[in-house]
């Protein structure tokens, strides 16, 4: 019993003397990350007294948060017990680092690191005998692993506070207000940001820390999101990501209530920075280029046109593209040994190809820049153009069987033209959009941040690869003696060549059943045999050589005009875990960052009923047996983005990965980076990771 008797008094005797010997005492419930209190020296009445926090990590493994952590984390939270009349004002902190752990942002400190919070002494106070401080901290101490709560209990004598001799250190590592007033105001699912900075301020490694957590009721941050930078003179504008919240349909978004200020954080580099607060106000960005559209810069320009040429080349043998090349095989083969009209035909296709590239690519950057979450093949998530396709696949096939001609087309049956190959060219554009071959995301993905002429040119690039063949069969006699001479089996050809576009139609027929179901499919399919029968009415005034042939065809074109307008838009159907044999969750932000705080890996696929590579993987790689046993023992979490129809979640998490359209396949080992696998997968590629994974677990 004396034991503990003798002890209480110890304790009570150091905890008396610590006060009179430190001016300070802690007392934390752990030491993964150990806090002390101290001063810029005795506070002055009517003056602004600093106290220090410093912290310090118990090894390299543990950091510390920003006031505004990111994605996961803790701000520190302070309790004061001060004097009557003294105010504490709002902590100053250094500039914070960026941690990326299992896609989530964190704003972090690592290594030692200190927080000065300014305390407003009154005018009247007594500083000779004023009472002790008080102050419980309450902050979190995290490795990439595991996450610990921290708490202190310090005391302070401001009598006797002495001047902490680190303290010029400490304030020179505080980030210094900006001079100027900087504005802001929201653009779509961007919050746009201007701040006066003169133009000869050498900006380093930038990087925006919005400091204002939340933006507004309808709209939050994107911490790990795509910050592009543009900067005109003295002004630069920071663009950064949003997400939309879903608000009531009979809220109106204009309404909903607004910041009235936004404060963060500048990083200009390591340990360099400017504190801003901004204001509502405009912020003009005519004219102004951007520099920067991602953490790390674009791939140069030549690299990338590289890309979009051996991307659009290798789009010449992808499955979705081989029924338009039989319509071309056609045409080259009509050529026969016409030198000039071979050049002519090889230079009008290319023409529609790149035109039809360009084109789409100019509208995909106009929808992206007024705030739409858009990819590449954007077009076939609308219902209305794969009734379109549909409706053209048919037509084609039926012109194939001889159902019906049209004049001056070569896949008519009749002499090969610069009309009909430029019409080609532009098809086969339109179709080939559905794919994504390898090259292709890294081009494509940049032509979406790089400034609007050299992505249009990225976008140009990727159509001449596609056309390249046949250029290349137009100008090179040697190229173009392989090919058959012309002959009666060419008309033969042409009727087996019916057969691709009749699949292409049943695969379109089956994309619509996917979209809208069974009676938006019926309608479709009503609509469809009601062409045809115009078609071989069509057909047959042509063989009469009677001069209805021209109003037949004038009928048939505006009955499917007619038709795809009237038409109503489906619904969309939600994708089902028992539509695949690996049961994925949906994809979500949320889900996501669920799945990688578990522990387990993570695999999560995008993919569209559109895109005919995603089938193939999915044929090939994904829907197997051996996948599924090896995700089970490795106790993989799957997700599944579907992509069919417009999702601006899928859309902004494609961008976030530099990806401009699907397949996109990511890989998350435990306690690991995010890996890209590549777009055209192996069949054990997946197997091989997820068994990889088990093996480490077996193994520890």
């Amino acid at each position: 019993m004396w034991r503990i008797w003798l002890a209480l008094a110890i304790s009570a005797v150091m905890m008396l003397a610590a006060p009179a010997v430190h001016a300070q005492t802690a007392r934390s419930t752990s030491d993964r990350i150990a806090v002390e209190v101290s001063a810029d020296g005795p506070p002055v009445p009517g003056e602004v007294w600093t106290v220090a926090l410093h912290f310090t990590p118990r090894s390299s493994q543990w950091h510390g948060y920003w006031s505004n952590p990111g994605d996961a984390g803790l701000g520190m939270e302070l309790d004061w017990t001060l004097p009557q009349g003294w105010v504490v004002n709002e902590a100053l902190y250094p500039v914070p680092k960026q941690l990326l752990i299992g896609g989530l942002m964190n704003h972090v400190y690592e290594g030692p690191y200190t927080v000065l919070v300014p305390v407003r002494v009154p005018a009247d106070a007594a500083v000779a005998n004023p009472p002790p401080i008080g102050l419980t901290a309450r902050y979190l101490a995290c490795t990439d692993k595991i996450c610990v709560p921290q708490q202190a209990r310090l005391t302070l004598d401001p009598a006797n506070a002495t001047a902490e001799p680190r303290m010029a250190e400490w304030r020179a590592a505080i980030v210094p207000p900006l001079g100027s007033a900087a504005s802001f105001e929201f653009a779509g699912t961007r919050l746009r940001i201007g701040i006066p900075l003169p133009a000869a301020s050498d900006l380093g490694d930038v990087h925006f820390f919005l400091g204002t957590s939340e933006v507004g009721q309808a709209q939050q941050a994107v911490y790990s999101g795509v910050q592009t930078f543009i900067r005109e003179g003295d002004l630069l504008v920071v663009e950064y990501p949003l997400k939309d919240i879903v608000v009531p349909d009979t809220v109106e978004l204009a309404f909903l209530p607004r910041p009235d200020r936004i404060e963060g954080i500048l990083a200009l580099g390591p340990d360099r920075g400017v504190r801003i607060v901004a204001a509502p106000g405009n912020v003009p960005l005519e004219g102004i280029k951007p520099f920067r559209g991602a953490d790390s810069a674009p791939p140069p320009l030549m690299l990338l046109l590289l890309g979009a040429l051996a991307g659009g080349l290798l789009l010449n043998i992808m499955p979705c593209v081989f029924p338009i090349l039989s319509l071309k095989a056609l045409s080259l083969a009509k050529a026969g040994g016409d030198e000039r009209g071979a050049r002519r035909d090889a230079l009008a296709y290319t023409a529609g190809v790149v035109l039809a590239c360009t084109a789409l690519g100019a509208l995909l950057l106009l929808l992206r820049s007024a705030g739409e979450q858009v990819g590449w093949a954007f077009q076939l998530q609308e219902p209305r153009v794969v009734v379109a396709l549909l409706l053209l696949a048919v037509a084609i096939t039926a012109n194939f069987l001889g159902l019906f001609q049209v004049p001056g087309i070569a896949i008519s049956g009749g002499k090969p033209s610069a009309t009909s190959s430029f019409a080609t060219g532009l098809l086969a554009a339109f179709v080939a959009t559905p794919c994504t071959g390898p090259f292709m995301a890294v081009a494509l993905g940049a032509a979406l941040i790089i400034p609007p002429l050299d992505g249009l040119l990225v976008f140009a690039v990727l159509g001449l690869g596609l056309a390249l063949p046949f250029l290349l069969i137009g100008f090179v006699p040697a190229l173009r003696r392989l090919l058959p001479r012309p002959g009666p089996w060419m008309e033969r050809f042409r009727r087996w060549m019916a057969l691709p576009m009749g699949l292409t139609a049943l695969a379109l027929a089956w994309l619509l059943w996917r979209i809208g179901g069974v009676t938006f499919v019926v309608v479709v399919l009503a609509l469809t045999v009601t062409m045809l029968g115009m078609l071989a009415q069509f057909g047959r005034a042509q063989r009469a050589g009677t001069g209805r042939s021209v109003v037949s065809g004038l009928a048939v074109l505006a009955v499917a005009a007619i038709a795809l307008i009237a038409m109503p838009q489906p619904r969309p159907l939600a994708a089902s875990a028992q539509d695949s044999l690996l049961a994925p969750e949906p994809f979500s932000e949320a889900a996501l960052a669920s799945a990688r705080t578990s522990g387990r890996p993570v695999f999560v696929w995008f993919t569209a009923d559109w895109c005919v590579t995603c089938k193939v993987n999915e044929s090939v790689a994904i829907e197997r047996e051996t996948t599924r046993a090896a995700f089970a023992k490795a106790d993989v979490k799957i997700l599944r983005g579907d992509w069919t129809r417009r999702d601006p979640e899928i859309a902004t998490f494609l961008a976030r990965q530099g990806a401009a359209g699907v397949p996109l396949y990511v890989w998350y080992p435990p306690g690991g980076e995010a890996r890209q696998l590549p777009q055209v997968l192996t069949p054990d590629l997946l197997a091989e990771l997820a068994q990889s994974v088990a093996a480490r677990g077996t193994a520890q």
